[in-house]
């Protein structure tokens, strides 16, 4: 993630003014936003840094009392934050070809035309699909949450596992006093998403330190072998450092213990 945004970075610092630099190869991706990943979308310049990002993407910097700059972490005034028009100009003049059909289209139109493009919801459809790890007849959902990458609550960087958020907080808002929701909770069933942490960096220290296998399942819990054979309310199962299954069901006390086979 980090050598992407650089890439970014670099291409956009070495973006003649004449035209795109190696021709349609990689176009797109000179012309992505480093948060979302995504063609620029209202693209705005930070003044100091010169660094472009989607207007949308780069609001919950702007949120905070001593903001940062998403790529290279140098603090900016949330007054100096302008309309990228060279950049808009460039979305409008250049082509690049669908990653679904190859079609060649303008990059102010590429997130409308990929949206509706048929051969990229086909790539989609490929996907893997929610499979229950055991037999239920309760509806499998159709659209799972994503629990796998999250979002930096304080500035905004997106697609970050759990330990890339854990470095990412620890080496960027080291000393960032705002209350914050944690997304790795609030992502997971019994998570609240209006609950701010007084101390997000010690939570994720104390909390996430440890990638967890996490399973729930309607009427059980689900997590291989020592894991109860039956259980009355929904419950969850996670894989501690310990070595045992630490059980949780939400609302009724604080979690037990039970040994793994």
């Amino acid at each position: 993630m980090a050598m992407f945004r650089s890439l970014v970075a670099s291409a956009q610092q070495r973006q003649p003014p004449g035209g795109p630099a190696g021709g349609d190869s990689g176009l797109e991706a000179q012309y992505s936003c480093p948060i979302c990943l995504e063609v620029y979308h209202r693209p705005v310049a930070i003044g100091s840094c010169g660094h472009t990002f989607c207007g949308e993407c780069l609001q919950p910097c702007l949120q905070v009392p001593s903001p940062l700059c998403p790529l290279c972490r140098l603090p900016f005034d949330p007054k100096k934050v302008d309309k990228a028009a060279h950049v808009e100009k460039q979305l409008a003049s250049y082509k690049a070809p669908c990653r679904g059909c190859s079609k060649k289209v303008t990059l102010a139109k590429m997130r409308v035309h990929v949206s509706s493009c048929m051969k990229v919801q086909e790539q989609m459809a490929n996907c893997p699909k929610f499979v229950p790890v055991v037999p239920t007849s309760q509806p499998i959902p159709s659209a799972v949450p994503n629990r796998s990458t999250f979002t930096c609550p304080y500035c905004g960087a997106r697609n970050l596992d759990q330990q890339e958020l854990l470095k990412h907080c620890v080496d960027n808002h080291r000393s960032d006093p705002n209350r914050v929701v944690c997304p790795i909770c609030s992502a997971m069933p019994w998570g609240d998403p209006s609950y701010k942490s007084a101390n997000f960096l010690q939570h994720l220290l104390h909390r996430h330190k440890f990638s967890y296998d996490t399973f729930v399942t309607p009427g059980g819990v689900a997590g291989g072998e020592g894991a109860p054979s039956s259980q009355t309310q929904a419950g969850v199962s996670r894989a501690v450092p310990s070595g045992r299954t630490q059980l949780w069901i939400p609302g009724v006390g604080s979690p037990s213990h039970h040994p793994m086979a």
